[in-house]
């Protein structure tokens, strides 16, 4: 996914450009492993910056590939196993 490091970006943006659903980024979010912003009022609107996405990719890609990291890795795959909806 090429982003904008320092663009905001939806969170349905982000779920359709990952091909997941809008639940697993909420999830990946509220875990904390998707940083992310509240702008307003209430509930808000949830954005993410680009470097954010950027960060959250390049951690479950290396939680893939080295496995050295289990905590991250079984943040990336729970977040993940909502799957696209």
């Amino acid at each position: 996914m090429q982003v904008e490091r320092t663009r905001l970006y939806r969170v349905r943006a982000v779920a359709d450009e990952l091909d997941v659903s809008v639940a697993t980024i909420y999830r990946a979010v509220e875990s904390g492993v998707l940083r992310a912003i509240r702008l307003g009022t209430g509930k808000g609107a949830v954005r993410i910056w680009g470097h954010a996405i950027e960060d959250y990719l390049a951690a479950c890609e290396s939680a893939a590939v080295t496995r050295a990291d289990h905590d991250q890795q079984d943040q990336c795959e729970a977040v993940s196993a909502g799957g696209a909806a």
